[in-house]
């Protein structure tokens, strides 16, 4: 065997690239890169995907707009049904004192002297006063309490031996509490005595 045939026999076998079948080439062309499939699969799955996440932004915008929307209606619902139990609150108040306005309108009808005014008066303060019991509005106690700034305002002082100090002397005005509630505070004039302060 000579040296020639062993070479050929031992020759590498050709690659062949794909696209270079059947294509005729000159020496000295380039050759242009030709778009495979593999190389589209990319950019189609790409504009899947962002055709699915505008899909889903929109859905979100959506639920946000009916939540918002939703959230809206259910405020105003909620401040007409305040405004309502408001206005019934007050209705059913007013309601029970209107005998007490009527009351006051025979009275300054009336033709009687003054001390018959004065009495028809004093029948109306204690309807009016069964009405705030009635409503659990109760006077704040005062005239020989101890004095305390939670529910007495003091107006002043007085000088009084025969109370001890620190107690209220005088109401000026009444003050209310609603249930535990405070209303508003007795305005009183509340005990100096010169002889507990020196001993």
């Amino acid at each position: 065997m000579s040296k020639e045939k062993t070479d050929l026999n031992v020759l590498e076998p050709l690659e062949i690239l794909p696209g270079e079948i059947g294509s005729e080439t000159t020496p000295g062309a380039v050759s242009e890169p030709v778009e495979s499939a593999d190389a589209q699969r990319p950019e189609a799955a790409a504009s899947s995907e962002l055709d699915q996440v505008k899909a889903e932004r929109d859905q979100l915008l959506d639920r946000v707009a009916r939540l918002q929307a939703e959230f809206e209606n259910a405020r105003k619902r909620a401040e007409r049904e305040r405004i309502e139990f408001r206005d019934y609150a007050t209705g059913s108040v007013v309601e029970q004192f209107l005998p007490v306005l009527d009351n006051f309108d025979l009275a300054l009808k009336s033709t009687g002297s003054a001390d018959q005014l004065r009495s028809g008066v004093a029948l109306i303060v204690k309807q009016m006063e069964e009405v705030l019991r009635q409503m659990q509005v109760t006077p704040v106690p005062a005239v020989g309490e101890v004095f305390d700034p939670r529910i007495h305002e003091a107006l002043g002082s007085v000088e009084r031996d025969d109370l001890p100090d620190q107690h209220v002397a005088e109401e000026v005005r009444r003050g209310y509490r609603l249930r535990d509630r405070l209303l508003r505070p007795a305005l009183v004039r509340v005990v100096h005595n010169s002889k507990q302060t020196h001993e």
